[in-house]
């Protein structure tokens, strides 16, 4: 490994363990809560070190949610383009998002639960080349093919992927803040609600 190549690496090294402890402390003590200098002094650098990555807090935080959205983005590629069956990978994908919160409880929870973003982060996670509008743009791909082969019956596509977003996110959101619930068999729960919410919708 040449000098170049090294040095890149221990940047980007650097840059991973400030956005994994930004991570800890967002969930810890609440975005509002958290300077640059906190976040700085945890992994033993000053301020300055993180205003070479990072714009701001609110850009620290932004790129926190794009990475996320990325490895979800990733994850539902795993499905390939195959759409020939759309309501087999609809509800593959619906499963896949609940696993993936589970998996990364604390991505999961810093992306769509404790951070109230500032305005300006909140623009750009909305703008049609981030991360997060690709991960929904997958989900309204499916749901729009569901309609197009009449498997579904005929629905406006944006409510829809919405209304089926906001289902597998209250799951997930449920599964990862309540653990000590008494819940059924998770597997079975998640087969059922996502079944239940795709019936529903059936022609």
């Amino acid at each position: 490994m040449g000098i170049k190549e090294r040095q890149s690496r221990q940047k980007e090294m650097l840059r991973q363990e400030i956005l994994d402890a930004a991570r800890e402390l967002f969930i810890k003590e609440g975005y509002e809560n958290v300077s640059m200098r906190k976040i700085a002094e945890r992994i033993e650098y000053s301020p300055t070190t993180i205003y070479i990555y990072f714009k701001d807090k609110s850009d620290l935080l932004y790129h926190l949610c794009e990475e996320t959205f990325a490895k979800l983005v990733k994850e539902f590629e795993k499905l390939g383009d195959d759409l020939s069956d759309p309501v087999a990978v609809l509800k593959k994908c619906g499963r896949i998002y609940i696993e993936f919160g589970l998996k990364y409880p604390n991505h999961y929870n810093v992306t769509f639960i404790l951070c109230i973003e500032p305005d300006e982060a909140r623009g750009k996670h909305l703008s049609e080349d981030s991360m997060g509008m690709k991960a929904f743009g997958y989900l309204r791909k499916i749901v729009q093919e569901c309609v197009k082969q009449k498997k579904f019956r005929e629905v406006d596509v944006e409510t829809t992927s919405q209304a089926l977003w906001s289902g597998v996110h209250g799951l997930t959101s449920l599964l990862i803040a309540h653990p000590e619930f008494p819940w059924v068999d998770r597997e079975r729960l998640i087969d059922f609600t996502l079944d239940m919410m795709i019936e529903g919708l059936k022609a």
